[in-house]
């Protein structure tokens, strides 16, 4: 890709991201955490914010390293530590009615040799500190978004065949094919796209079924969904009135499950990337709701002490399918990323519920969010399970099925 070119294209993906995803509005402050390697792009949307009229972009920097000499140095015990003043700040800004940004290139091996009890310390500490950022998030209080930015680790090893000179430019031309912006005019791709996802998340909010049969290799798994769910996906609406796109890309439709209505076995189609650890060729068995068995080639002791973070890890909190036929899954590449690798396949989340997605959801109670089935958790981390060898059934009310998906595709027209 010739520089000019480049150039160009990384102006559209900052458009995109703060005009089609954050939909950024004037007067609004921006926080953007970032990976230091990712301050070419860090610096082009905060160039576009200010053009836009946001008043002040502020970033926090993230340095990878550090992350892991902590592990290798610090002393035992001390993994619980955690610099209140970042979660303060953050969730000051967004109380303030700031935009939120998080730019995401990680190496996907990072912390793959270190202690699983150490890694789910970190992250329960995080996601403690941090619950009230991710309450407000999951009430929609705010508008954020997530993008992807490659980073030569990350560009190592989706593509380890590559030369190193040409790794980087591979990964930003696979992202720039599933973003759209190779598209004449990516905005109106975009805006059409979303619309899709909306119109289909309406079908199936409409359909108000029970419960989700999902069957495929090693997968035979009947996810319950929550009392008045609805289905949503393209977009969210804070409650000031923004639209915004929270993913870039997102080709998913996504509900509640019922955190005591999930039972069977089912296998991951890909790799689970987190806190710098694999985990690879799992399943995971439910009865009545929880989690009873895991299984893993690689990183069994990862996944299990990232179930045991709370109770609420043990269930399930998204329910979300994608066509085998997206634009990600059609590039065949492993992206060893959730943001893109979950809009390769219909995946699950352990966790945290996605509460906006009952009905009514900002009048109820959390006792009535609990009774309707919605689950809670300090986490919330999805896997992938679709392929081109998924059905998925829709069950009724009164037991009736209907196809949903067929060998991987939707089954009905909208």
């Amino acid at each position: 890709m010739i520089m000019d070119e480049f150039e160009t294209k990384l102006d559209h993906y900052a458009d995109l991201a703060l005009e089609i995803g954050l939909n950024l509005q004037p007067g609004q402050h921006l926080q953007i955490m970032s990976p230091m390697l990712a301050a070419p792009f860090v610096r082009q949307v905060a160039k576009r914010a200010y053009q836009l009229g946001s008043p002040l972009v502020d970033v926090l920097w993230i340095d990878e390293q550090l992350k892991l000499i902590r592990h290798q140095y610090a002393p035992r015990g001390s993994f619980e530590e955690f610099p209140v003043h970042v979660a303060e700040g953050r969730i000051k800004n967004v109380k303030d009615g700031g935009a939120a940004l998080y730019i995401s290139g990680e190496d996907p091996d990072l912390l793959s040799d270190q202690n699983p009890d150490d890694l789910a310390t970190v992250e329960k500490t995080f996601m403690k500190h941090m619950k009230e950022f991710y309450d407000l998030l999951g009430d929609n209080f705010f508008n954020w978004l997530i993008v992807s930015y490659p980073t030569p680790a990350w560009a190592k090893k989706v593509f380890p065949e590559v030369s190193a000179q040409k790794r980087e430019e591979r990964l930003w031309e696979a992202i720039f094919q599933v973003c759209r912006i190779n598209e004449p005019d990516p905005t109106a791709a975009w805006q059409a796209h979303i619309a899709n996802l909306k119109t289909r998340s309406k079908y199936m909010t409409e359909k108000q079924y029970k419960a989700l049969h999902f069957r495929g290799p090693g997968t035979d798994l009947t996810v319950g969904l929550a009392e008045r769910h609805r289905w949503d996906g393209g977009g969210e609406t804070t409650r000031g009135g923004i639209f915004f796109t929270p993913n870039l890309p997102t080709e998913e439709i996504f509900s509640l499950p019922h955190r005591e209505r999930i039972d069977g076995q089912v296998s991951a189609s890909m790799p689970l990337s987190r806190s710098g650890a694999l985990v690879e060729d799992f399943s995971v068995h439910f009865e009545h709701g929880r989690v009873t068995q895991v299984e893993a080639r690689k990183g069994k002791g990862t996944l299990e002490k990232l179930i045991a973070i709370d109770e609420g890890m043990g269930s399930l909190g998204e329910v979300a399918l994608v066509p085998y036929s997206s634009p990600i899954s059609k590039l065949g590449i492993l992206f060893y990323n959730t943001l893109l690798d979950e809009n390769a396949a219909s995946h699950i989340a352990l966790g945290d519920g996605v509460k906006f997605c009952m009905q009514d959801a900002e009048k109820i109670s959390d006792d009535e969010y609990a009774a309707r089935g919605g689950n809670s958790s300090l986490n919330h981390i999805d896997f992938m399970i679709g392929s081109s060898q998924m059905d998925v059934d829709g069950i009724s009310e009164n037991g009736v099925r209907e196809p949903v998906m067929r060998a991987g595709e939707w089954a009905f027209d909208v």
